[in-house]
């Protein structure tokens, strides 16, 4: 795969001058991480259509969208190192293939995360068949992760072991307080998996998973780590980030020995609606904001990324 890259901000298509696509498809740039406020629209956000059903866009415009979603899938396990959410060279990030229904791009077990790049992703289809690219696929990912894409119908799936969510999965009671701010935009939107089976090596534990989800976009897994998904890379990170985040507060909160002020009722259902919350001023969401400032810094110490 060569170097040049399209421009990965989250939704690099543009249609702020209501250009054709075929022409924004032939207009982009060469550049890594323009301003944010010249950050356009993602189409499939633009069509209300997820990435896998666009398959009649022109080739040149999927050839891109494919470029961006290994990009943004490679970014995403480099960033993980840095947030010391990795395990090794376990765990596994999966992403939709921009049209090509029942496909998804998958890190090639026996790459440390630091060393994943765009080009070194494998493509999967859901049979567990390695249809794009070298190197062997981790049995338990494509048993979790074929499922949950299938069964929940989400774009972008992460499964990791960060330590402070996997402490937390740990307790006999494993529920997510809702005693700080990072926790409350989880509100509602945890489901949670006290059975633990060993590696999921059956495709009916994947199945088993993606039933207990029930719509909500996380599952806590009992001793054993999280499912996060989004509908994107950005919005599915971002999720990822601020559950450690909250998980984290409140070890520190359950280390003190001390009561907990948990927050209001109506409080809780206030950030609900305000997590959700987009400024129709800005380009982009919070969630592609995050990601897009996490590469460019990234950009700067581990460029090769992108390769």
């Amino acid at each position: 795969m060569g170097k040049a890259a399209a421009p990965h901000w989250p939704g690099n298509r543009g249609d702020r001058a209501g250009l054709r696509i075929a022409f924004r498809a032939r207009a982009w740039v060469d550049g890594r991480h323009p301003p944010p406020e010249a950050a356009p629209p993602d189409l499939a956000r633009q069509m209300e259509l997820p990435m896998d059903t666009i398959t009649h866009a022109p080739a040149d415009l999927l050839e891109a969208e494919r470029r961006q979603a290994r990009i943004d899938m490679a970014a995403a396990h480099r960033i993980a190192v840095v947030h010391d959410f990795h395990e090794a060279i376990d765990n596994h990030f999966t992403l939709a293939v921009p049209g090509r229904p029942r496909r998804y791009y998958l890190n090639r077990y026996g790459l440390h995360w630091a060393e994943v790049t765009a080009s070194n992703l494998i493509e999967i289809d859901y049979d567990g068949t390695v249809v794009d690219g070298e190197g062997p696929a981790d049995r338990s990912a494509i048993c979790i992760h074929t499922p949950i894409h299938e069964i929940a119908g989400v774009e972008c799936v992460l499964h990791t072991h960060m330590p402070y969510v996997t402490a937390i999965s740990q307790l006999e009671d494993m529920t997510i307080e809702m005693t700080g701010q990072s926790a409350l935009q989880f509100n509602g939107r945890i489901a949670y998996d006290y059975d633990y089976n060993g590696f999921a090596h059956e495709h009916e534990e994947g199945e088993r998973m993606a039933a207990l989800m029930d719509g909500k976009p996380i599952l806590m897994l009992a001793n054993h780590g999280v499912v996060v998904t989004g509908k994107n890379v950005a919005q599915a990170y971002h999720r990822l980030y601020y559950l450690e985040r909250a998980c984290r507060t409140q070890m520190f909160t359950l280390w003190t020995g001390q009561r907990r002020r948990f927050v209001k009722e109506e409080v809780l259902e206030k950030m609900r609606e305000q997590a959700g919350w987009k400024d129709p001023t800005m380009a982009m969401s919070g969630p592609e904001y995050h990601f897009a400032a996490l590469k460019r810094v990234l950009d700067k110490t581990q460029p090769d990324y992108a390769d």
